[in-house]
């Protein structure tokens, strides 16, 4: 079954912070250096995740989460593009926790999140992915299309796109 799709609240912060760290352990071990995943996972981080989540009520960008028994089990973000010249809008954040992944949670946020920003006036949608991160193939398989790269030190982000968020939207 699906998980419940709702906005997110501040009273949420402290559920999407574990989300956050939780998912990037889950993630990204064994595709980041061991050293950053640590410093980006640890008390210290998951405090900074649980203070930024915790401004989610003055937030004009969507923000979502999948609750399932009561508990937070992945979340999304979008907003204006960061570093995305000539799309409208970004995915700046969908995680989910490993237990609950399969179950429709991301494929139901990155819709909703979506939704909300067509509804904001945008048409076209980017994100960046770790060329690496198994993600993007499940990016791809949900409409998305590779349009670029970049790289960060060891780190090759790839660039994938929706030129019509009709698309993906159906």
């Amino acid at each position: 079954m699906t998980p419940l799709i709702r906005a997110a609240t501040p009273d949420d912060a402290d559920a999407i912070a574990r989300v956050h760290v939780r998912s990037w352990r889950e993630t990204y071990r064994g595709l980041l250096p061991d050293d950053l995943l640590e410093r980006m996972t640890d008390g210290a981080a998951q405090e900074r995740r649980r203070a930024m989540w915790s401004t989610l009520a003055a937030r004009p960008a969507p923000v979502r989460v999948a609750v399932d028994g009561g508990q937070v089990v992945a979340f999304a973000s979008g907003g204006a593009p960061q570093d995305h010249p000539g799309y409208d809008a970004e995915l700046h954040t969908l995680y989910c926790l490993k237990a609950a992944q399969g179950q429709g949670a991301g494929r139901a946020l990155l819709r909703e999140v979506a939704g909300a920003l067509r509804a904001g006036g945008a048409g076209t949608l980017a994100l960046w992915v770790l060329d690496s991160n198994p993600t993007r193939g499940w990016y791809a398989r949900q409409g998305g299309r590779e349009a670029g790269e970049k790289q960060d030190g060891a780190l090759r982000e790839v660039r994938m796109v929706w030129d019509d968020l009709g698309t993906l939207l159906g």
